[in-house]
């Protein structure tokens, strides 16, 4: 091999292992709408981050009430990635019914609204979790670094890129005057150029 070759090969290497350890973050929390403007039924969701094709079974989600660390909603998730990675839950009236246009999976739920926390979890423990409002010394926190903003009536929270995460909700999540149930920015993979 020519030294141009091998700087090639050890790039895509570099490349590689940069993406493997992305796909071993994943999946990811990448949006939380709790507080509709009016009623919350059939119009909340959580939207999840992952590779394509990968299966959810065995997933949960649970809310986690600030006041007390109780469970408020524990949701048991099946399905898989679509080809963009995302996967939407939504919430679901009695009537089976949602207002989430093209939804994955349909639960009954209510998300309550801030000081509280999301936490997925798997066989392996918590994968991903997101705390959004203010917490006091009382409350519990079960998200990640300091916490998210708690986000106005009719806004949800999303990941700055679905496919991020550094740890730190106050930093990882942003407000979204729109919620975008089943669309979210993907950071690229850095080239071998510029890993």
């Amino acid at each position: 091999m020519h030294g141009s070759q091998r700087l090639v090969a050890t790039l895509a290497l570099v490349a590689t292992c940069l993406a493997a350890s992305d796909a071993r973050a994943l999946p990811l929390i990448s949006e939380v709408y709790y507080d509709a403007i009016g009623t919350d039924d059939g119009r909340g969701f959580v939207e999840l981050y992952g590779m394509p094709g990968t299966s959810l079974d065995g997933l949960r989600l649970e809310s986690i009430n600030g006041d007390g660390g109780a469970v408020a909603v524990r949701l048991t998730l099946s399905g898989s990635f679509g080809g963009d990675g995302l996967f939407v839950v939504a919430d679901r009236r009695s009537d089976g019914s949602t207002d989430i246009a093209d939804a994955d999976l349909l639960l009954d739920f209510d998300l309550q609204n801030g000081p509280d926390s999301l936490v997925l979890l798997g066989a392996s423990g918590v994968l991903d979790a997101v705390g959004y409002g203010v917490f006091d010394t009382s409350q519990v926190f079960a998200g990640e670094g300091a916490s998210a903003s708690d986000g106005a009536a009719g806004t949800s929270l999303a990941r700055r890129f679905a496919n991020i995460d550094t740890g730190d909700n106050a930093a990882d999540f942003v407000e979204l005057a729109v919620p975008t149930p089943g669309s979210a920015p993907i950071a690229p993979i850095p080239g071998p150029g510029t890993a």
